[in-house]
């Protein structure tokens, strides 16, 4: 009703207003709840009866591997708990010295199922079915012991969990109760976390819009009373043209 009395430079600065509220709305009170939307896609296959999520572990090689498997096979939600391979660290090899451990690694053990040396150093170990990361460790460390005098100062133990992906989260809260954090999780959980991310705008762009939605508010605010009528003419028209 008063738009007739403002002045063009005063819409403009309505406008303007309007922006900057609707996008300080939408920074302050839209991101946090559209930042949740992820968490909240995810509960639904959380819940979703016989799911699975595989967690990958990388564990240090003083980890008691069984007091961990007691621990986790015990924990409602439990499939499976498998000792991989192990990672050894040793320094940079010359050409002499791939090819040595190249010819004895695989006579170390006989539950060394396979393994490759990279020239940075690291031996990889993949370990046989149902056998220790903890007993792979010794063989390799009193070997080692045997050649060079020394001690390993290092090694590392990949390992892989699957639970029910109804108990994700108290699995992943017992695992930090230990210091470990999965390196790498896989499951229909993750999966929709990752799709719903993807799919999401950025919290520029929701400011942003939400600051447009301001303006267009204030536009309807600004000229209601003459869009109002022209709503009725068009309806009055529609109207007319059935009857004809």
């Amino acid at each position: 009703m008063l738009r007739k009395y403002i002045p063009k430079k005063e819409v403009i600065l309505i406008i303007l207003v309007a922006f900057l509220i609707g996008a300080i709305g939408g920074a302050f009170f839209l991101d946090p709840i559209y930042d949740e939307l992820p968490n909240v896609a995810s509960m639904v296959e959380k819940n979703m009866p016989n799911n699975e999520e595989t967690l990958y572990l990388d564990l240090s090689s003083s980890t008691d591997m069984k007091e961990l498997r007691d621990n986790l096979s015990s924990t409602p939600g439990f499939k499976s708990f498998k000792e991989e391979s192990i990672l050894i660290p040793l320094w940079s090899f010359n050409e002499q010295e791939m090819e040595y451990y190249n010819s004895i690694v695989g006579n170390i053990d006989p539950n060394y199922k396979s393994f490759t040396v990279n020239q940075s150093g690291t031996i990889n170990i993949t370990l046989a079915d149902n056998y220790s990361a903890n007993d792979a460790i010794k063989s390799f460390a009193d070997w080692y012991k045997l050649v060079y005098g020394g001690t390993l100062s290092y090694a590392q133990i990949h390992a892989v969990l699957v639970i029910d992906s109804t108990t994700l989260d108290t699995f992943e809260a017992n695992l930090l109760k230990r210091g470990i954090v999965a390196s790498h999780i896989e499951g229909p959980v993750h999966d929709t976390i990752d799709k719903t991310n993807s799919s999401m705008l950025s919290n520029v762009e929701v400011t942003l819009i939400s600051g447009g939605i301001g303006v267009v508010v204030a536009l309807i605010g600004i000229y209601i009373d003459s869009v109002v009528p022209s709503i009725r003419r068009f309806r009055k028209f529609l109207g007319e043209k059935r009857r004809r």
